[in-house]
């Protein structure tokens, strides 16, 4: 069987400041929203150019205190062909990007870390080809 990724999902405490850093950290778009207000949440599918993988944000109606990032969640990861560009675009964007990291076979580094407004973790990793 051949499997695919097809989605992940985080809760967000305020689903208009997540979309828009999506879409400003890596031109994710809205690509489908779902209201459901008998359960009080909404759902809000973002993609990114060239990949059929969607970021689900889930936005419960009535949450207050920020959601706590369990001891199991590590992070998503974006591919990038030129990385030290993009840090620098999201340093411009005050993003607040950590310095790159890793080191590859060409003595540069790989990957680096941004935080969303959540708090979660995203690894922009240098994408080879």
């Amino acid at each position: 069987m051949d499997y695919k990724m097809i989605q992940s999902c985080i809760w967000v405490l305020g689903l208009a400041a997540s979309e828009e850093f999506y879409r400003l950290a890596f031109g994710f778009t809205v690509s489908r929203k779902r209201d459901f207000p008998e359960g009080k949440f909404t759902l809000s599918y973002l993609t990114g150019s060239g990949s059929p993988f969607e970021l689900e944000l889930t936005y419960n109606y009535d949450r207050r205190e920020p959601y706590r990032i369990g001891d199991g969640y590590s992070h998503l990861a974006v591919g990038v062909a030129e990385l030290e560009a993009s840090r620098a675009r999201h340093e411009e964007l005050g993003l607040n990007p950590e310095p790159i990291k890793g080191l590859g076979a060409d003595g540069r580094g790989t990957f680096y870390f941004i935080r969303d407004p959540d708090g979660y973790l995203i690894e922009v990793v240098r994408r080879r080809g």
